[in-house]
C-alpha cells in the first residue's frame, strides 16, 4: 500500500519498540515518543535489549502485542532472514530496521537510506561534485551505497569503498549491485578529486574516540558524514569544521530514518519539529549543512 513514505503497513501496531545490544542509550524512544505525543496517537515506545539467542523469542512476543518497531546492531541482518516480506529497499540493503505485522506474518522495511538520503541533501544541495569515499564494507555501507544511487552526481564521478578487508568490499559491491571501486585500508586516495567521505564504520561509537580518518588529508572542499552520532558531534565531525568543512554526524539520519518508520506505521506526516525539540536541537533545515 502507498502513502507517505511509499510503504505502510495494513494495520497500525498497538505497541512499537527498539530492538537491539546494546540499546540503552538509543534516542530513537525520546523523539518517537514526542511524535506520538504531538500525532495524538496513543502507544508507547519502548527500548529492549535483546541478545541473538533471544531474538526469536521477542519477535514471537511482538507478533502477540501486534507490536511493530525499528532494529538496530546487530539484528538488522537477523530480522531480514526473518521475515516473511521484505520491501525492495529491505532487499537491496540486505537489511531490516523497520518491522511490522501483517496477518501474523512479519514485514521488514529499510529506511536507513533515507536518511542518509536527507543528509547528502544537505551536505550537499547542489549535488556531489566529485568522487566519493566510503569507510567500511558492513550493513551501513550497503544503505550509503544505494543512497549515493538517487544522488545527484557530477559526471564521470566515482565512488570508493575503503574496506579493511577488500573481499569482503567486494562481496558488499556484487550484493548491492552498486558501480564502486574496492580498494585496501591505508591505499593512496587522490584527495583533490574527493567530494565526500562517510564514514559508515563503527569508529567514533560510544567509548571509542578514534578518528576513521584525518581530518587533514581531506581538501579544502571535501564535506564530511560521519553516520556515527553523539550529543555534541563526534570528534570527527567537529575536526572537520575546525579546519572549515561542512560536516555531520549521524543525527539527522537518524531523525529522517525514524520519521520514514513512523509514516510507514501510522500513513501520517511525522511531526519533524517535535521530533528534534524532544532532543533538544533545533530542526535544521532540509536544504542547509547542521553547525
Amino acid at each position: 500500500m502507498s502513502g507517505v513514505s511509499g510503504i505502510v503497513a495494513r494495520t497500525p501496531p498497538s505497541a512499537l519498540v527498539i530492538l537491539g545490544q546494546p540499546v540503552a542509550r538509543s534516542l530513537s524512544p525520546v523523539f518517537q515518543n514526542a511524535a506520538l505525543q504531538a500525532s495524538q496517537i496513543a502507544v508507547q515506545y519502548d527500548r529492549r535489549e535483546v541478545a541473538p539467542d533471544e531474538l526469536d523469542a521477542v519477535l514471537a512476543e511482538c507478533r502477540a502485542r501486534n507490536c511493530s518497531g525499528n532494529v538496530t546492531m546487530p539484528h538488522k541482518a537477523a530480522v531480514f532472514e526473518r521475515a516473511a516480506h521484505r520491501t525492495p529497499m529491505a532487499e537491496r540493503t540486505g537489511a531490516v530496521n523497520t518491522f511490522w505485522w501483517e496477518d501474523g506474518h512479519l514485514m521488514g522495511h529499510n529506511t536507513d537510506v533515507a536518511g542518509i538520503t536527507a543528509t547528502l541533501r544537505a551536505l550537499c544541495p547542489r549535488g556531489i561534485d566529485g568522487d566519493v569515499l566510503v569507510l567500511g564494507a558492513g550493513g551501513s555501507a550497503a544503505a550509503v551505497l544505494v543512497a549515493l544511487e538517487g544522488a545527484q552526481r557530477a559526471a564521470g564521478a566515482h565512488t570508493i569503498v575503503m574496506a579493511r578487508t577488500p573481499a569482503r568490499g567486494d562481496a558488499l559491491v556484487r550484493r548491492v549491485k552498486a558501480e564502486a571501486q574496492v580498494v585496501a585500508d591505508g591505499t593512496p586516495i587522490s584527495w583533490s578529486r574527493v567530494a565526500l567521505v562517510i564514514n559508515a564504520t563503527p569508529k567514533g561509537m560510544g567509548s571509542d574516540d578514534a578518528l576513521p580518518m584525518l581530518p587533514a588529508l581531506l581538501s579544502p572542499h571535501t564535506a564530511v558524514f560521519d553516520l556515527v552520532y553523539t550529543p555534541e558531534s563526534t570528534r570527527w565531525v567537529n575536526e572537520a569544521r575546525a579546519r572549515g568543512l561542512d560536516a555531520e554526524d549521524g543525527l539527522r539520519m537518524l531523525v529522517e530514518q525514524g520519521a520514514a518508520a513512523f509514516e510507514t506505521w501510522f500513513e501520517t506526516p511525522a511531526p519533524r519539529e517535535a521530533m528534534w525539540r524532544a532532543l533538544g536541537v533545533p530542526m535544521p533545515s532540509p536544504h542547509a549543512v547542521r553547525r
